[in-house]
Parts: structure tokens; sequence; C-alpha cells
């Protein structure tokens, strides 16, 4: 593991919302790898199968895990004053877009007053130094334009309940900065990420997910074939593997902690050759999942289906985002590309299958990513 980056987290004191969540949980895996002492505030895992049980990671002697609501503002200060963190990542939120049209309530109240109160306890707390609100490439408002990807200087005007929240969480964030934090002793970003996959991921009502749930059905019954049904298999978004953010949201939280300038707004995704349709990752996840090998276990061959559904909730069909800044910046550009965090998406949900140690191979993938990141000049910066 790089020697820079493992000595600015060891020991440091990371507040990270949304830790039992499948980006949070492989989060945590990181920061105690690199040897921070990490408190999670989130609620239980939404799924009945989850990454963060099957991870393990609440064992970790860096470790405490508390249950809690983000939008209960007492509980969360109590939190703030008895931790005290130095670094605080926030991640919590009702993440789908079709459940905030069943849900709108739920989706505003987390998504906003969650960050009014995060924010809140940051004002009234001695002792944080870097703040990262994580939102979402779905802030901008969306006039379906395929020539070039969304600037962190477009309007945020997200449609439905939880991109409209997601702007708002962007604005609260930049009120509060301006009105509280303007002397930049505290250092606040947001960062605005792309759609991710990768291994662990049970939520409902995402693609790949789908694509896992199908197998695991048909190897559960017996099946030689497993059909993967895709409900809007043309719309297109930005995919990287869950990696990808994450280590950007701890170069953002490190950088910004040595220098306030580096504090500010950032789009992180995919290079434009991984902005895809959801056909076409599909189609890329059962070429993988086919050719993929695993010593244990035999399984079904993948195939997918059109699936399209009548009066479904609106969702944007073409969404890309322009992350020119962020290289610029800090000089970053992706490691993996689609075609590999498919494949490692795929190698991780056949040992979950067969009952193999989750761990080890989170921190396969971890060790592996890591140790790609100094071959690239453009990430010296960072190391």
């Amino acid at each position: 593991m790089d020697d820079k980056i493992q000595k600015f987290y060891r020991n440091k004191k990371i507040l990270l919302t949304g830790h039992t969540g499948f980006k949070g949980t492989w989060l945590t895996r990181i920061l105690l790898k690199l040897g921070a002492v990490v408190t999670g505030y989130s609620l239980n895992s939404p799924t009945k199968v989850n990454l963060f049980d099957i991870s393990n990671v609440e064992h970790h002697p860096n470790m405490t895990s508390i249950s809690g609501d983000i939008r209960d503002i007492g509980h969360l200060k109590q939190v703030f004053k008895n931790f005290k963190p130095e670094i605080v990542i926030h991640l919590a939120a009702q993440p789908i877009v079709r459940d905030s049209y069943q849900f709108p309530l739920t989706t505003y109240s987390t998504n906003i007053m969650g960050t009014v109160n995060l924010l809140e306890c940051i004002r009234t707390t001695s002792g944080v130094c870097s703040v990262l609100n994580v939102t979402t490439d779905k802030v901008y408002k969306n006039n379906e334009k395929e020539d070039e990807g969304y600037k962190e200087s477009d309007p945020l005007d997200g449609f439905d309940p939880y991109s409209n929240s997601k702007s708002c969480s962007e604005l609260v964030t930049h009120s509060y900065k301006d009105s509280f934090f303007s002397d930049g002793e505290v250092r606040i970003s947001t960062a605005r990420a792309g759609n991710v996959i990768g291994g662990g991921d049970f939520a409902n009502d995402r693609i790949i997910p789908d694509a896992i749930r199908a197998m695991k059905n048909a190897y559960d019954e017996g099946k030689q074939e497993g059909i993967i049904f895709v409900r809007n298999p043309y719309s297109i978004r930005p995919y990287q593997h869950v990696l990808e953010p994450l280590f950007v949201y701890l170069m953002i939280a490190m950088k910004q902690y040595e220098d306030k300038r580096y504090a500010g707004y950032y789009n992180v995704g995919p290079d434009d050759c991984d902005c895809v349709s959801t056909g076409k990752l599909v189609e890329l996840f059962c070429n993988k999942w086919n050719q993929q090998p695993i010593n244990a276990g035999s399984f079904p061959y993948a195939s997918w289906m059109n699936k399209g559904e009548n009066n479904s909730p609106h969702e944007a069909r073409y969404l890309k985002l322009d992350c020119s800044k962020l290289k610029t910046v800090f000089k970053w550009k992706p490691i993996w590309n689609i075609e590999k965090a498919v494949e490692e998406t795929v190698k991780f949900s056949k040992i979950w299958m067969i009952n193999g140690i989750i761990e080890s191979e989170m921190d396969r993938e971890i060790e592996e990513y890591i140790m790609t990141i100094p071959k690239l000049k453009l990430c010296r910066n960072f190391l």
C-alpha cells in the first residue's frame, strides 16, 4: 500500500455517514486498511443481504458502528461531541430514484435535512478540518444533451425527488460554506459522482444488482440459464467501478485538509468511452459472466431480455459528466475502465454465491487497485 496515503490516514479520526451502504462499506474497508479510526453513523442496511454484514468490517478494532438516523440532530450532535472527528465524509442518503417517487417525503427529509443537520453539527463542533458531501451526477438540470457532459458550473435542478433533493443538498452545502465557513478553516467540498458498479451492491432497481439477483436465483434453482430483464436498455449513464470514486473522495479529503485551496465542487466520473447504454452494460456483464470461470461451483449461462415498462416513472435517458476540473486540479484520471469494472464485479459475485470469503476478495481488489495507481504519471500528485 502506498506510503503517503497510508501515512496521512493512519490514526486520522474519520466520521463516515451511510457506512452500512454499498459505497459506505467499501470506503470503511479502505479506511481501516489505511489505519484510520472510523466511526460510522447510519441506519441499518435496507436490504436483507448486504455488504456490511457479509464483509465483517463492524468487528475491526478501529471501527465503531453507530445506528442512527441522519435526521436526528440530537443524536448526531452527541456523536460529534463524543468522537470529535477530524474528517467527515457524508454518504447517508435515500439513493434510489424510483423509491423517491414512492417515498418523496422520506427522500427530501433525509437528503436535505440530513445535510443541514450534519453541517450544523460541524458548525458547532471544534476540530473538524475536512468535509466531503457526496451527492450525484443527477444534480444537474438535465436537457438530455449528448454532445458534451455537464460541468460544475451548469444549473442544479434535478427532475425526480431523489435528484432534486440532492440538488438541494448541494445548495445547502454552498450556503453553509459561504455563511459559516468562509474563512476556510473548515474545508468543504462536494463530489458529484456517476453511477457505480461493483461486488456487494444488493440495492433494488439498479441494473447490476438486478443482474446478479437473476443469476443467483437461477443458480439456487439449478437452472442452466439465468435471464436478466432490462426495463430501459437505451438509457445512457457514466459507469465506473466503486473503487474509482472512493479513492477520489479520499484524495479530495486529504488534499483539502493539507491545503484549503483544493476545497470545491467536483464531478467524479469515468472517461467518455465508459458512458454507455444500459443494454451495452448488461451485454458486457453477460459476456464476462459466461467467460469467467471460478474454481468451485457451476454457474448458469447469462442472457438478457428487453422488458420495457409502460408508464414507468421518469428517468433521464442521457447523462454524461465533464470531469475535466477534477483531472486538471488533481492531475487525476480513471484507472479501471468499464470492462475491468464489470469483470471485477462478476468475480466478486461468483465468490459470494459459493460462500467464499468476502473480506479477502475486497482486500484483493483494493490492493490491486492501489498497486495500479503509481503506474499512471497523472496520479503522482495524489501519491
